[in-house]
């Protein structure tokens, strides 16, 4: 383990991430709201904290291995949650604990939406957009590790996609190759936000609206400036928008790059993943609107509105809101919550176990049932063309085990805590899926669960952020030996 190495990258992002605390500072000049303070004093902590830790290592040079990328990949968001809480800490406006701060910051980094805030409409503008970047940038952190980290190190079957995505997949090493892939993910992560935030403007929101919806939405947080959420605005046109580019969000960024490098949209149509994701939208969109529509909940173009609208949201774990969706009729409820676990897609800005795992989950299921009829018949497993190796399917079992391993564990804790049954299961599955809203009473927000719950559901966000394995790897004894 490389540990002067590591403190030095640990060092040198903190001294840049305190730089993203100056855009809010000159929201807080403009619109005066008096909480310019709170960032430049967590800018200044920030700053000088980073740069003690960088400086004894300054000058030290080493290759980083496939264990320091598990070290900074999870130091990545426990450090940056625990300094990305202080402007929230800071801010007289808030009045929050510390724990409730660092719940906010951590549900923004890792895009899950989950909040403990009530009255945004009256939060001053710079902790709104605060809130708004903090999603943004966890989003683009999310990418960079999806598609150019994990990958080398093999998590739960994302070693899929080393022969298909970019980025250093060739080595066992990290190597400058991910520079190049960030720079081309940047681009088109930048293009998509200007895009719907323009798209949202055009639409009808104030400049200040649609810059931070742009952000969680395609980051797939569902942090709003709005207690009512995207419903506030009651149109369907921004709606609409908010669909298509939570949809495309939901993508694969591998698949974006080639479609960007390519100049055609063929290459989407020809990834399994991508057309079981499709499938799955609109499938459950159908049935949703017959269900609303069935039931006299609303009327057919209203129901049709809020079916599209709320099943995308939460399949794709964004977590806008245009209806109380706790609150539909027969099992529509429980069965939207289902949906996020498969999540997005690997590669993508959302949460869940990813549609990738699902389909390959389902084809081996189905295999297994044809070998019962033909027992000596050897049928791979393929994905179009492609045989899967056992060694990925493998790997995917062993994610999903664990991942429901973890869910159980998370839900006899929160049980604990004396949360009621649908309020522990429902937030589990929010923080663990990175969804955000739940059911019961952390439908609205989080703000009146127990301390040791928050505490629980913040260490529920980051594993389910980092692909489980990447955090839980490190806790046991055989990761730190030489």
């Amino acid at each position: 383990m490389h540990f002067k190495v590591i403190l030095r990258i640990l060092g040198l992002l903190l001294m840049i991430f305190s730089i993203t605390q100056l855009p809010p500072a000159l929201v807080s000049m403009i619109y005066d709201d008096g909480n310019i303070q709170a960032f430049v004093g967590a800018f200044f902590v920030t700053l000088f904290t980073g740069f003690l830790i960088w400086l004894p290592f300054m000058r030290v040079r080493q290759d980083l291995r496939t264990r320091d990328g598990f070290l900074i990949t999870v130091l990545f968001w426990t450090v940056l949650g625990f300094f990305g809480s202080l402007p929230i800490y800071f801010s007289a406006e808030t009045n929050l604990t510390f724990t409730d701060a660092l719940f906010e910051a951590v549900s923004g980094l890792t895009t899950t939406g989950a909040t403990v805030i009530t009255g945004l409409d009256t939060l001053p503008k710079s902790l709104l957009y605060y809130r708004q970047q903090l999603q943004w940038l966890g989003g683009m952190g999310i990418i960079v590790l999806a598609v150019a980290i994990l990958p080398m190190l093999g998590i739960g079957g994302m070693q899929l996609y080393r022969a298909e995505t970019p980025g250093p997949v060739k080595d066992s090493k990290l190597t400058p190759r991910i520079t190049e892939t960030a720079k081309a993910l940047w681009n088109i992560y930048l293009t998509l936000t200007i895009a719907c935030a323009l798209g949202y403007w055009a639409a009808g929101m104030e400049l200040f609206d649609a810059i931070g919806h742009s952000f969680s939405t395609v980051a797939i947080g569902g942090f709003s400036t709005h207690d009512a959420s995207i419903g506030f605005y009651d149109s369907a046109l921004i709606e609409m928008i908010c669909v298509l580019f939570m949809v495309l969000s939901g993508i694969n960024f591998g698949l974006h790059f080639a479609a960007w490098r390519q100049h055609s949209v063929a290459h989407y149509f020809s990834d399994p993943e991508f057309k079981f994701y499709l499938f799955s939208l609109i499938s459950l969109s159908l049935f949703t609107l017959f269900v609303l529509d069935f039931t006299g909940t609303y009327e057919s173009i209203e129901a049709l509105r809020k079916a599209v609208f709320m099943v995308v949201s939460i399949a794709t774990t964004t977590g806008f809101a245009v209806a109380d969706f706790a609150h539909w009729p027969a099992m529509l409820p429980f069965l939207l919550f289902l949906a996020a676990f498969a999540g997005g897609c690997a590669g993508s800005t959302g949460g869940g176990m990813k549609q990738i795992r699902l389909l390959l989950i389902l084809k081996q299921g189905y295999r297994e049932i044809v070998r019962l009829i033909h027992p000596n018949a050897i049928m791979p497993v393929k994905l179009g063309r492609r045989p899967i190796s056992n060694k990925v399917l493998e790997a995917v079992w062993g994610f999903f085990s664990v991942y429901l391993i973890v869910f159980v564990v998370m839900l006899v804790a929160l049980l604990a805590t004396g949360l009621d049954q649908v309020t522990a299961w429902s937030a589990v599955g929010a923080t663990l899926n990175n969804l955000g809203p739940g059911l019961g009473d952390v439908a609205a927000h989080y703000g009146d669960i127990p301390t040791t719950a928050k505490w629980i559901l913040v260490f529920a966000m980051l594993l389910g952020r980092l692909e489980v394995f990447t955090l839980l790897v490190l806790l046991t004894p055989a990761f730190w030996r030489r």
